[in-house]
């Protein structure tokens, strides 16, 4: 039985681990990467209705400082433009009627140090996240001593495990958020 819920907490610690590598590849670095516009949600006028921007194009990047964006409906390229701008994000996107070219500018030192301490916060929720789920199995496997399911030292070995997989991924995820620095400071 106690295999069955740690296997559980490594699932819920991977999930964890992989909704901070999500956010991570939204912050921008100096490098163009369609994923930079993931979070970006445009007013389509036409639709009546805000959508998500990968819905509405394709976005790819040709090289390192531009992203290219070719809408489905091409009616839409004003709200897409409109959408990238007001997105905060400094970016300054043109269109030919046909496609839309989003330059990415070289980012400054200032935005650089604003990036690293976005990543801060976004690291520290994921800590949170996986120290919630440590909370959620040391309370499970204390319920199981109480009702007399296990016993007091296989309850002491399995908060002992529930404590290692959480120092695990949280060393994972330090390692991740040093590594995303380092490419934000260097970028």
């Amino acid at each position: 039985m106690s295999d069955e819920y740690l296997s559980a907490m490594h699932e819920d610690h991977e999930k964890v681990v992989s909704a901070l590598k999500r956010e991570l590849s939204t912050i921008r670095t100096g490098r163009a990467t369609p994923q930079m516009l993931e979070n970006v949600h445009v007013e389509v006028r036409s639709y009546g209705a805000s959508m998500p921007l990968n819905q509405l194009a394709s976005i790819s990047a040709p090289d390192a400082r531009m992203l290219v964006l070719n809408p489905w409906d091409k009616s839409t390229i004003p709200d897409i433009e409109k959408g990238i701008q007001s997105a905060g994000m400094g970016l300054n996107p043109s269109n030919d009627g046909q496609i839309v070219r989003v330059p990415i500018p070289a980012l400054t030192m200032e935005r650089r140090k604003d990036m690293v301490r976005q990543l801060g916060k976004m690291v520290e929720e994921a800590r949170v996240r996986a120290r919630s789920v440590r909370r959620e199995y040391n309370d499970l496997y204390k319920e199981l001593e109480d009702a007399k399911e296990i016993t007091e030292d296989e309850l002491k070995r399995s908060l002992a495990k529930v404590q290692e997989g959480t120092d695990a991924c949280v060393k994972l995820l330090d390692t991740m958020a040093t590594d995303k620095e380092r490419e934000v400071m260097d970028g």
